[in-house]
């Protein structure tokens, strides 16, 4: 089941459309901040062509079967009653100067369950609060951020997903930054869908799972 999984999830990445550098340059942008200028895109392009020119077609892959938060691993289940230890997770990101899609996909959770999910600065650890808040393209000076200008699916990465009768789940995002740009390194499952009003936005509840990914390998 982990190598279909892990094959679902590859297949899904290779097959999500990219945005292109006029697509980005030329996208409505949030109010939040200057950064989300031209000119800003075009800096974090730049450095991204630069350092994955040779790497296009090769994705950070993190897959992992969930085990109890005190064993230490990649990972690892905060409230087995919604993430069973046994369950399973895949992700595949894929960046380009303009760009990231990102997949997610589990297996073994609750059937017909809405989850959230995000993608979180740090590795996971034995206390939820380890993976950190979410990674954003713009900072929210204000922390923790619940500012939809700051706290949105194109500002983050979001990756909520509802389970069908199996408890198998999938979610794509994309959005028009290279994750290489900022310090990524997990992906959290959250208690319920991600708010997104003025006070709750990016809220999603409890941090019931973490996979480490390694955002970083894509540098």
């Amino acid at each position: 089941m982990l190598s279909l999984l892990v094959a679902a999830v590859a297949v899904a990445a290779t097959t999500t459309a990219v945005p292109s550098a006029a697509a980005a340059q030329g996208r409505q942008r949030p109010t939040a901040s200057a950064a989300w200028s031209a000119t800003a895109v075009a800096q974090s392009a730049s450095a991204a062509d630069r350092a994955h020119r040779a790497n296009l077609d090769r994705p950070v892959i993190a897959i992992g079967r969930f085990t109890p938060a005190d064993e230490g691993g990649d990972a690892s289940t905060y409230d087995p009653a919604l993430v069973p230890v046994g369950a399973q997770a895949a992700v595949a990101a894929y960046t380009w100067p303009f760009g990231t899609t990102t997949v997610l996909a589990v297996t073994g959770l609750v059937p017909r369950r809405t989850y959230g999910a995000h993608v979180h600065v740090n590795s996971c650890g034995a206390d939820p609060a380890d993976a950190g808040p979410h990674v954003q393209f713009v900072e929210d000076p204000v922390q923790p951020s619940t500012d939809p200008r700051y706290a949105n699916p194109r500002n983050e990465i979001w990756l909520d997903f509802r389970t069908d009768a199996n408890g198998v789940g999938y979610a794509v995002s994309a959005v028009y930054w290279p994750i290489t740009a900022k310090a990524a390194g997990s992906v959290v499952i959250h208690e319920h869908r991600t708010s997104r009003g003025r006070g709750h936005a990016g809220m999603a509840g409890a941090r019931l799972a973490c996979l480490t990914v390694p955002f970083d390998q894509a540098r």
